[in-house]
């Protein structure tokens, strides 16, 4: 049933078709062969992404940052993969690995071709004069968006291999509920300790950098930036202190 079909129309469940996109899963022999072609494509996908994210930056960060997000992703998915599919066959699972494999990897390509979808929005942006906190928080929204509809793709298939296939138990869709939002968090952490992927214009390049503080008080001083007017803005932080974090007050400007 899929021998005919390839490219990424053949990786992606489209509206109409999610229930034979599924099925399609469980009765494809090659399920390794599926898992490549899965995640070859979300690293395409989201090294594009990254490239138009980091390009604010110069060209030398969009290079970088082109490499970081799928490996942000994929991080993730390392990190947290096992301990979800060990619970699942406690749970009374009868999923082969390779099957859950290429279910959540479904979701990440799904997520990855909604993160392109928005480029030429982000590149708009940019070559306008789009402000940098103001990116910061594009790309954050883009990113929580994106993962839900990819992780909604991800339970609507647990749901079918649970009410038609008969092989996962109903617990386990409510456990992978609490497994995303561990996934997420991870993610986080991941994202914190990877940045740059977006760095301001005057600021050096470097392919990592320590900062103080974390990604929520980040989001909460990009915020507050962006209500401020330009004549209000509070001065620039020393160089050791994330642009996004409140600047340190324990050292002499400048």
């Amino acid at each position: 049933m899929a021998d005919g079909k390839s490219g990424l129309a053949d990786l992606l469940p489209g509206l109409q078709n999610k229930d034979e996109f599924f099925d399609r899963i469980f009765h494809e022999t090659n399920q390794w062969r599926r898992i490549w072609r899965l995640t070859a494509a979300f690293i395409a996908l989201t090294f594009v992404y990254g490239v138009v994210m980091g390009f604010y930056s110069g060209p030398l960060q969009a290079v970088t940052a082109g490499v970081k997000v799928p490996v942000l992703f994929l991080l993730s998915l390392l990190i947290c993969f096992p301990a979800f599919f060990i619970l699942q066959l406690i749970l009374g699972s009868k999923m082969k690995l390779s099957h859950m494999a290429v279910i959540v990897l479904s979701g990440y390509v799904l997520t990855g071709a909604i993160m392109v979808s928005f480029t030429p929005i982000v590149i708009l942006f940019v070559l306008t004069g789009g402000n940098y906190y103001f990116l910061q928080l594009l790309h954050i929204a883009i990113f929580a968006v994106s993962g839900i509809f990819g992780m909604k793709m991800v339970l609507d298939a647990l749901k079918y291999s649970c009410e038609e296939k008969n092989i996962y138990p109903r617990t386990g869709v409510v456990v992978f509920r609490f497994w995303v939002v561990i996934l997420a968090f991870v993610g986080i952490q991941l994202a914190w300790n990877l940045q740059p992927f977006l760095a301001e214009k005057t600021e050096a390049y470097a392919m990592f950098k320590k900062y103080k503080g974390n990604f929520y008080t980040a989001v909460i001083y990009s915020i507050q930036q962006l209500s401020n007017s330009s004549d209000n803005a509070p001065k620039r932080p020393a160089p050791d202190v994330h642009p996004l974090i409140f600047p340190d007050t324990t050292k002499p400007v400048k």
